[in-house]
């Protein structure tokens, strides 16, 4: 029986990988053109990077995880996300040192790994593309980071973009909202989901994130965050709203948006698509938010960060497939006793001039050969014969206008 491949992964194939390589060429010049540079870091990390960032509750540890244990012995997860990654490299490379320029601006591309049940758009090995800048704590890096998001995915063609945005508030504003959700929640602990239940007194927040029908319903009258803002954090809002103001960014402020992990901070947002083929429901197609808090529990000293991630499955879904209009310059044909590595060598001389060549690997006759030029739909036909070479020329066919003519294979090359 032949191996198939695991599930909740995908092949990606030629015609396919050109829609991923202009996603990626796409996301390179945006974040070029607002001085933000690429970081790699490692597919897997040690265990504790992703459970204290996310926390043990979350279900990204405690479901989707895939972990493990090396031959070392040591307790290693493949990534599900990428920011941890990103702000332990910050950390463990001292980009964090006064003479490194601030605010840091990185972003990522790259596969993420959750072991979770495959459907249209979620898979198992999945790919992100990702924003984090480090260090600056000012509403004009949420406004720009934002914005940013924005200018990529009009850059991609994308008319029916809805931005979501929201307020956390500082810790102040938080913890000050979290006693009052806990007071409202109170009164319904046993009729909240099991893990919700299991939240209420680890990470309220999260219920208000719950699928669970009854939990919606219990959080549909609970109370709204931005009542609870002190006034820095008001001021943090209301400055990344007038910059959207100024720059006519259309957005609704949207209080059911929350994030359950506690180093979230003041700005979080998220990007909808209405797409019509998909019955016309919105597609959250980025996400993201201020994230002061992350590098101290990893270890580092309290930096200020904002960050955001897209799925690359589900952007390129959403793209329409480009005809195939791949065009070759040179088709090479060969014909005769002593062909066959001369013709070999033009190919080569062609290609080192920077011409997209193509040549017959299979020994085809004549015949075969032009239609296989044919199909790789080339500009220009080439023909080596032995009569030819023996004058040092080719014949060169035009396959646009049908001209043919006899030219010098110094004269070509050149």
């Amino acid at each position: 029986m032949a191996f198939q491949r695991p599930k909740g992964t995908a092949d990606i194939l030629p015609a396919q990988a050109k829609k991923w390589q202009k996603l990626e060429a796409a996301a390179a010049e945006v974040f070029a053109q607002n001085n933000i540079e690429e970081i790699r870091t490692p597919m897997f990390e040690a265990y504790e990077v992703f459970s204290r960032s996310s926390g043990e509750t979350s279900d990204v540890v405690s479901k989707e995880m895939y972990d493990f244990y090396d031959k070392g012995e040591r307790h290693i997860s493949l990534r599900p996300e990428g920011t941890a990654g990103v702000v332990r490299a910050y950390i463990e490379n001292k980009l964090f040192a006064p003479e490194v320029p601030k605010p840091v601006k990185l972003w990522y591309k790259g596969p993420m790994f959750r072991y979770e049940r495959p459907q249209a758009g979620r898979m198992r090995q999945f790919n992100q593309i990702g924003l984090e800048i480090l260090g600056s704590a000012s509403p004009l890096v949420d406004a720009e980071s934002i914005y940013l998001a924005i200018k990529f995915y009009k850059k991609l063609g994308f008319k029916n973009l809805k931005v979501a945005i929201n307020s956390l508030g500082d810790k102040e504003s938080r913890d000050a909202y979290r006693t009052a959700l806990l007071d409202y929640l109170a009164p319904f602990k046993d009729d909240l989901s099991e893990d919700s239940k299991r939240r209420l007194d680890v990470n309220p927040l999260r219920i208000l994130d719950s699928k669970d029908k009854k939990d919606k319903e219990i959080t549909a009258n609970a109370p709204q965050v931005l009542d609870y803002l002190n006034e820095t954090s008001k001021e943090h809002f209301n400055k990344v709203l007038a910059i959207f103001d100024e720059l006519d960014v259309e957005y609704v402020v949207d209080q059911s948006m929350v994030r359950g992990l506690d180093y979230y901070c003041h700005t979080i947002f998220e990007i909808m698509t209405t797409v019509e083929a998909y019955g016309g429901n919105e597609l959250t197609i980025c996400a993201g938010g201020r994230y002061d808090g992350l590098a101290e529990l990893l270890g580092g000293e309290q930096t200020p960060g904002f960050g955001f991630a897209m799925g690359c499955e589900r952007v390129l879904a959403l793209i329409p497939d480009d005809e195939d209009d791949k065009q070759i310059d040179y088709f090479v044909l060969n014909v005769g006793d002593g062909t066959e590595i001369p013709s070999q060598v033009l190919v080569e001389k062609l290609r080192a001039k920077g011409y997209n060549v193509e040549r017959d690997y299979l020994g085809r006759k004549l015949k075969g050969q032009f239609k296989a030029a044919d199909k790789a739909n080339a500009k220009f036909n080439i023909f080596v014969g032995s009569e030819e070479l023996a004058d040092e020329s080719v014949k060169l066919r035009n396959n646009e206008t049908k001209e043919e003519s006899v030219v010098k294979i110094a004269e070509l090359v050149k």
